[in-house]
């Protein structure tokens, strides 16, 4: 199959989004199938156009890192993606903004559209009255949803009648983020935490730093901060406020290929975000063994409890201090690790999510699905 993508992010951004979409690319590639990919330059320096691993991928200007900036990228982008979409056996729209110039691209042609919902922003959006319309139309001109995590699909479904949006959590590669050995030197407390965020205020990490006064005071505990954004440097303050400046590293953004070192050299991760969809880095931590703490929001309850770590409320420093410090105290920590290394390879690895991919895929480019497909698109036809 010739199966084109557009998304606004792509590697070397670093993101569960975006590990998603470069899995799927790469490993669609490899089975043989040829595929596209319309994203943006989303950093100085980037080509145009560079094939990797077998996936084509261009790129076209980014006007700012917003939601209005995705949508600008999105219009910006039709005519550079009606060329690549020349000839498609189906597109992909990662994310709703890439509805729209995949829609404007094909005009009428016919071929199959698949959307997948991530991330807390499509949570945000759907909440507003005024967006929310707009929104269920643009969803409705898919063909089939995903959704990556039961929320968004149960929010996605909720726009407008007639939608229907199949929840499938994105995967991990379990090749890849599995237990190995350690890259980080042994620190010089007996704990570490892991605090896999990139640093914005969704992801609730000013609320961690204000547990740690209350961690420090009862473990012998050091965090590491894997991960950029703008808060960086508030948190480096707030951490001197509270006088735990020096129990804090910030190691910045890392490569993905990186993590699973990283991940090794912690006993614990935390996520104490304020609004996700499903964490791609919590599967990643749990497939290298490592126990999450997580905030019970979103989509991360679907995949931690207490075999694998624990919930805590967000936004809230001394819950999160007591279950962290609970579960430092659990003999069986290691054990908790192990099982969600288990859970991920059963249910949630890379290869179950391409073949998933691939089943329905095959399943709207049957003749007769193809059909009723240009039929619903041609002029004056009602949208969905």
């Amino acid at each position: 199959m010739k199966i084109v993508f557009h998304c606004v992010y792509y590697p070397p951004e670093v993101g569960g989004l975006e590990s998603h979409v470069s899995f799927l690319c790469r490993e669609l590639a490899r089975r043989g199938h040829e595929i596209s990919i319309v994203t943006s330059l989303s950093r100085p320096g980037l080509p145009v156009f560079e094939e990797e691993d077998g996936v084509s991928v261009w790129r076209t200007p980014l006007p700012t890192r917003t939601p209005v900036g995705w949508f600008l990228h999105a219009l910006g982008s039709t005519p550079r993606t009606r060329a690549v979409v020349r000839g498609a056996d189906l597109v992909h729209a990662q994310a709703f903004p890439s509805i729209l110039p995949l829609n404007l691209a094909l005009a009428g042609a016919g071929t199959p559209l698949v959307c997948t919902l991530h991330t807390s922003h499509f949570l945000r959006l759907a909440s507003n009255p005024l967006v929310a319309g707009p929104l269920g139309a643009l969803i409705a001109r898919s063909d089939h949803n995903f959704a990556s995590s039961g929320e968004i699909a149960q929010v996605g479904e909720g726009l407008r009648r007639g939608i229907s949006v199949e929840p499938l959590v994105n995967g991990v590669d379990t090749e890849l983020f599995r237990p190995g050995p350690a890259t980080l030197p042994p620190g010089a407390r007996r704990w570490r935490l892991m605090v896999p965020r990139r640093l914005f205020s969704k992801n609730g990490v000013e609320f961690f730093v204000r547990a740690m006064p209350s961690i420090v005071a009862e473990a012998d505990v050091e965090a590491v901060f894997v991960g950029d954004g703008p808060e960086r440097k508030r948190l480096e303050e707030l951490g001197g406020e509270l006088g735990v400046a020096d129990r804090m590293t910030f190691l910045g953004s890392r490569r993905h290929a990186e993590m699973p070192g990283l991940l090794a050299s912690a006993d614990l991760a935390v996520f104490p975000s304020l609004m996700e969809a499903t964490s791609v880095a919590a599967l990643e931590c749990m497939a290298c063994g490592l126990p999450v703490a997580a905030s019970d929001v979103g989509g991360l309850p679907e995949i931690v409890d207490d075999s694998v770590g624990g919930l805590f409320q967000p936004a809230d420093p001394s819950g999160l201090a007591a279950k962290v410090l609970e579960l430092l105290s659990v003999e069986e920590l290691a054990r908790r690790g192990a099982e969600g290394r288990r859970r991920v390879t059963r249910h949630w690895s890379n290869a179950r999510l391409v073949d998933r991919h691939l089943e329905v895929y095959r399943k709207l480019l049957r003749p007769g699905r193809q059909r009723a497909a240009k039929l619903a698109r041609a002029p004056g036809a009602p949208p969905g």
